[in-house]
């Protein structure tokens, strides 16, 4: 009977603890030892259902006569919930929790003490994250730790981990990453705030790199850890201070240039078939075979939408010059950037630009551009930086040059006279014909670690639309709904002061790219600590960016609201009387659509049409304004403006 009882004692254990119904009944199953072991099986599983069912359809009872959770209770569950697997998100709804019901009373020391576990929970994930070396994500998690104004000193700060990270790809031949995070560690540390760190890069590691940028005849890779062994006072072999102090000239750089040949297959024309051909040029960053060109000479190989037959190839010489297939790696449509790659084997690159050491131009800096303006490979062209920051695109901004840049330009590099990368030749703006932009340098080397991971590039963002005032103050004129600034009700009319606790002084007219420049490193649902002019710091968690935020805005919010960040058109309700709902002016963004059409503050407006056209990337506003400054003299005006709006956060 030593069998039976080891069945009875294993139910009775079970059975009794989840079904309280069976408490109180003895569970006895009893089975002749002569039975075979399949009778056994089958009998004791068909009984262990029947308990089963009978559990759970007492559970559903007893649910069912409980009294529903009030919304805290629920919230409070929630947290509970995501302290273990996802701690900023504990984090993040006990800030959310704070918002609606205060953090005062018993159930808010309960909260508080949840937010202190996701706390510990966030620090043991970035301990294990560097036990297993996974550098990356534990300089993500420091960041994260950061905007709590946490520094776990003894397991390091961010530089400590992307020196790590790009020693171990060092170790891997992986030579374009491991320059990447080494310049990123560099830079963090050199402008840090903490007084504790390191200014930079130390001797021995500074003169590693220099060697291995040497070795793989990266000049300006190798002229900025010579700067960086300089800082830390190595003592530098003659030969590398040599090779990187020369400089390389166009002859050899347009032997890094390639033109990037498209085929769309056959298109019909009144009637004919014409061959579909998209051209643009490409420039290698990396001996494994990467380039750079722009997204939207590519767009068709990664562009779900696109349902035609597609296909890529780059040519290193001239037009008799075999044609070599490509593939995407990765690509930033808001950038306008892609990286590609080819096989090594059949297009050795005969030049690698570096894309560290890339130059900062100032206005009236000569440069050149290199592509394959109509096919003509290996052009160069001269000209001059005509203008800085300008915003064409949805996250900073772009560099306007006089070179001659043509059709086939498009993804070239542009260089200073000392040979650095200065921008990537992208598409001219239509409404602009005749002037050529460029995306800077600086951007494409933030934007690189996540082309390199492949894909679609993941951008992070807050759900705000913002205004730089006269004084040079960053205004929130629109929060997004659904967004991490949303679900904290922060409010428009509030002023930016801190990112990370961190104030931002820029001179006037690049405040908004250089609070872009703050987030653009970071990961969506990592933790950001956003200071405002009410005092107050939240620290939101930050979410994917929306490819045009504008656009999904637009689908979950009011017409009058959007006028805001579309029109830089701020309304307030008016009691005029009449049965359409009428508004006055509050405010106009300067520089926005509504200052450039005449709109004033106080100005009362109707709105009797708005669409949004999403396919063309921009939206219409139709209204009835009575104009101040032309005596209230009534106009119907249509608006314009384009959805991919360069100011949002």
């Amino acid at each position: 009977m030593q069998q039976a009882s080891k069945i009875k004692i294993l139910l009775k254990s079970q059975f009794n603890q989840r079904c309280p119904c069976l408490r109180s009944a003895e569970l006895t199953i009893l089975i002749s030892m002569n039975l075979r072991n399949t009778l056994r099986t089958i009998l004791a599983g068909a009984l262990a259902a029947a308990f089963v069912m009978s559990c759970n359809s007492y559970k559903r009872a007893e649910e069912r006569l409980s009294p529903p959770k009030s919304t805290q209770e629920v919230r409070i569950a929630d947290i509970e919930q995501a302290v273990e697997d996802d701690p900023a998100k504990a984090i993040r709804l006990t800030g959310v929790y704070y918002v609606i019901y205060g953090n005062d009373g018993d159930t808010a020391k309960t909260v508080n003490g949840l937010r202190e576990q996701a706390i510990g929970r966030l620090k043991e994930m970035q301990t294990q994250a560097i036990t297993a070396k996974r550098w990356d994500d534990a300089a993500s998690l420091a960041r994260s730790l950061a905007a709590l104004d946490i520094t776990v000193k003894n397991t390091g700060a961010e530089p400590d981990f992307l020196l790590a990270e790009a020693k171990e790809h060092l170790q891997n031949d992986k030579n374009l990453n491991a320059f990447l995070f080494a310049f990123r560690s560099n830079e963090l540390s050199r402008h840090s705030l903490d007084n504790s760190a390191s200014k930079g890069l130390s001797a021995d590691d500074a003169l590693l790199f220099l060697e291995r940028a040497v070795e793989q005849k990266q000049r300006g890779t190798a002229a900025y850890f010579l700067k960086a062994a300089q800082n830390a006072g190595a003592v530098i072999p003659s030969e590398y201070a040599a090779y990187a102090q020369r400089k390389d000239n166009p002859q050899e750089m347009i032997k890094g240039v390639a033109t990037v040949l498209i085929d769309r297959g056959i298109k019909i024309e009144r009637g004919m078939g014409m061959p579909d051909r998209v051209l643009g040029s490409a420039f290698f960053i990396d001996s494994s075979g990467l380039l750079i060109t722009n997204y939207h000479v590519i767009s068709s190989e990664v562009d779900p939408t696109y349902n035609g037959y597609s296909r890529m190839y780059i040519r290193t010489g001239d037009s008799s010059s075999a044609r070599v297939p490509a593939a995407v790696v990765g690509w930033d449509k808001t950038l306008d950037l892609a990286l590609i790659k080819t096989k090594t084997d059949v297009a050795k690159p005969g030049y690698v630009f570096s894309v560290i050491d890339h130059a900062l131009p100032q206005v009236g800096d000569t440069v050149l551009a290199i592509g394959s303006p109509g096919g003509l490979e290996k052009t160069v062209t001269s000209g001059i930086v005509s203008a800085l920051g300008r915003r064409f695109l949805q996250i900073g901004d772009v560099i306007q040059i006089d070179a001659a840049v043509n059709h086939g330009n498009s993804g070239g590099p542009v260089v200073d006279m000392q040979g650095r990368l200065v921008g990537i030749v992208f598409a001219g703006v239509e409404q602009f014909q005749g002037l050529n932009f460029a995306v800077p340098a600086e951007r494409l080397a933030a934007a690189l670690p996540a082309l390199i991971k492949g894909g679609k590039a993941s951008r992070p963002w807050l759900g705000l639309t913002i205004a730089e005032t006269p004084r040079g103050e960053a205004e929130v004129i629109y929060v997004a709904p659904r967004t991490p600034a949303s679900e904290q009700r922060l409010t428009e009319g509030l002023y930016i002061e801190a990112l990370n606790g961190q104030k931002i002084n820029v001179p006037q007219g690049s405040l908004i790219p250089a609070l872009q420049d703050r987030l653009f490193s970071c990961r969506p649902g990592e933790l950001f600590a956003l200071k405002t002019s009410d005092g107050i710091t939240r620290v939101l968690q930050l979410a994917e960016r929306p490819l045009v935020p504008l656009a999904e805005a637009a689908k979950l919010d009011s017409r009058e609201r959007m006028t805001a960040p579309l029109f830089g058109l701020m309304l307030e309700p008016s009691v005029a009387g009449s049965l359409t709902p009428s508004y006055l002016i509050k405010k106009v963004v300067r520089g926005s659509v509504a200052d450039e059409a005449g709109l004033s503050a106080q100005d009362p407006v109707s709105i009797h049409g708005f669409r949004v056209e999403e396919k063309n990337g921009f939206a219409l506003l139709d209204i009835n304004v009575k104009k101040r400054r032309a005596g209230y003299f009534e106009t119907m005006m249509r608006l314009p403006a384009a959805l991919d709006s360069p100011d949002t956060l």
